[in-house]
């Protein structure tokens, strides 16, 4: 390997890419690992189906379906993930104790004293998501929209305890905690009103956000989406409106998951244009197929172009990376393992490009060069560095990691 490696850096080098500072770089860029991947999304706070316009398919067996093991398989997971991480919850992960059980609106610190000791004891931070999903007080597919003041007030005080609890995971990590906010709200078929549900949801918004939090310490973000099933036809938190909140609100920053909008966009291209106007930015990687389907994220021509764009614009310090899908269909341990791998092999190919240089074509109009040259990157290889950075993170290759994983299956997740 490490002849391969050398020979690698000298290549790259010959377009002046240092590739051990490539691999120091992205060992300190930190991506968010997400828990609902373990579980298909069920979380500990309820027993009903999973609501919200979202799926999860398959019937894998080994589904995660306590906190003791939902951390098992994490911890075996991230075993095999080299590079920074952090933890991405949902609220609905809340631990209770002893019987008992509060509403979403209630939620406590206390509720996630286990996952702060989960995080601290392996040095990670941790996100935060409230659930609005899945729960008996969404009436009629609606939560912080709804007419309903009842069912409204439930929500809002939701968001706000979830702002306490995001701080309380800061102060406790000692990691920033990115707290984002997204609801499914919206209708199947076109409605009579568009305006209303959305001057109630700026207004709960608005509202979430009077509750005190340390800025320093809590980032919060509004997501988008376009539709849901069963939601076709209208949501309330659409592109337009969730851009024009966080640019409105001070300290808010846009959130965008790229399978949230139509087929035929591409976040990758949205990127620059929301770094003119932002400081920071957040992101959800999947991989939607055909709709916002969360197939697990592979190294696809999506993914790689994410991540060109993260490091052409410079935006390691200025962009919020997470995984976001979910898939019951195959070892769902395997699973976070491809899709975190395949987003570190897309930055990493994206730091191994002379960015530089392609600018400077471009800006000289030197358009077929540039062709050539992205083309011939394209069979770089990027592999060999690849490997050296596994190593010298203390992780199995591409070629060996799974047969921990078969044995896990075998040992733990074959009992459940």
């Amino acid at each position: 390997m490490n002849t391969r490696y050398e020979d690698a850096k000298i290549m790259y080098g010959q377009l002046g890419i240092d590739t051990d500072k490539v691999i120091e770089t992205l060992k300190n860029a930190s991506v968010s690992v997400h828990c609902w991947q373990g579980d298909d999304v069920k979380g500990f706070d309820q027993d009903g189906p999973l609501t919200g316009g979202i799926q999860t398919t398959g019937s894998y067996p080994g589904r995660a379906r306590t906190p003791e093991e939902l951390m098992s398989d994490l911890d075996m997971a991230m075993s095999m993930m080299p590079g920074t991480k952090k933890l991405n919850l949902h609220a609905s992960y809340a631990i209770f104790e002893d019987g008992e059980t509060v509403g979403r609106d209630k939620l406590e610190p206390k509720h996630f004293e286990k996952w702060v000791k989960f995080a601290k004891d392996r040095n990670i931070g941790i996100d935060f998501n409230p659930t609005f999903f899945s729960h008996d007080m969404v009436k009629d597919g609606l939560t912080l929209t709804s007419p309903d003041e009842n069912v409204r007030r439930f929500w809002i005080e939701h968001g706000k305890a979830c702002l306490r609890i995001s701080e309380y995971l800061a102060r406790e990590t000692g990691k920033l905690c990115v707290m984002n906010i997204w609801i499914p709200d919206g209708y199947k078929d076109i409605p009579g009103d568009r305006l209303g549900p959305r001057m109630r949801y700026k207004d709960s918004l608005e509202q979430i956000l009077s509750q005190e939090y340390d800025k320093n310490l809590v980032k919060v973000c509004v997501e988008s989406k376009v539709f849901g099933i069963g939601y076709e036809s209208y949501t309330a938190g659409s592109a337009e409106f969730t851009l024009s909140f966080a640019a409105t609100h001070e300290g808010v920053i846009p959130l965008m998951d790229n399978g949230h909008y139509h087929p035929t966009e591409y976040v990758s291209d949205k990127i620059s244009s929301l770094l003119c106007f932002y400081d920071e930015i957040a992101l959800h990687i999947t991989r939607p197929v055909r709709w916002d389907s969360d197939h697990v994220v592979l190294l696809d021509d999506e993914t790689k172009e994410l991540a060109k764009e993260i490091i052409r614009c410079d935006g390691l310090n200025r962009i919020h990376m997470a995984l976001d899908y979910f898939d019951a269909s195959i070892n769902r341990v395997a699973a976070w393992i491809i899709g975190y791998r395949s987003l570190e092999k897309a930055l990493m190919a994206a730091m191994l490009i002379p960015h530089d240089l392609e600018k400077k074509l471009q800006e000289e109009g030197r358009m077929t060069e540039l062709m050539i040259l992205q083309e011939q990157l394209k069979t770089y290889p990027l592999g060999d560095v690849w490997d050296k950075y596994c190593s010298e993170c203390g992780v199995d290759g591409d070629l060996s990691w799974y047969d921990k994983i078969k044995e896990y299956e075998d040992k733990v997740l074959s009992k459940r």
